[in-house]
């Protein structure tokens, strides 16, 4: 039998769409290699909220990357941008079920704020801390190795910046 559906709906428009009663518009849209960036407009009545919305295009499913740099990346514009903006808004963070890739983003931006401030970074409290609050959180020891691959990547980074 064959496993047929569709794993990723796109639950936004390609220029406008109404869902409900919300109105979302899609302001800008920017391609980077490995990920896209939407900036949204979402209306509802008088109300409206901007959003930008990153897509990771990049990571296989059901596998790790090759590489932690494009992941890294993203993180880092997603950190910069959190940064210039006046709207302090959450960032959420999901994929298909939740756990396995957004864990590991979750996981690395976690023990890159812990590099950053602590000089030191405890990648197995980090991901145990998450399974407590969310069950399952870093699937699979191959998304555990690629969350150290991309800790020791930015250690490096960390450290060369220092030199310089």
């Amino acid at each position: 039998m064959l496993n047929i559906y569709q794993k990723c709906v796109l639950y936004w428009p390609e220029k406008r769409g109404i869902y409900g009663k919300v109105e979302v518009l899609v302001d800008n849209v920017q391609e980077c290699e490995n990920y896209t960036i939407r900036n949204l407009t979402l209306k509802q009545g008088n109300l409206s909220r901007n959003v930008k919305h990153y897509w990771y295009t990049s990571w296989p499913d059901h596998k790790t990357p090759v590489s932690a740099q494009p992941l890294l990346q993203l993180m880092l514009d997603v950190e910069e941008d959190k940064k210039a903006t006046t709207d302090r808004g959450p960032i959420i963070v999901h994929c298909s079920a939740g756990i396995g890739r957004t864990g590991c983003f979750i996981a690395t931006a976690i023990g890159c704020h812990q590099l950053r401030e602590e000089g030191a970074v405890d990648a197995l409290s980090i991901v145990c801390q998450l399974r407590l609050d969310r069950g399952g959180m870093v699937q699979t020891s191959e998304q555990y190795e690629f969350v150290h691959h991309a800790l020791n990547l930015y250690e490096s980074r960390l450290s060369a910046e220092a030199v310089q």
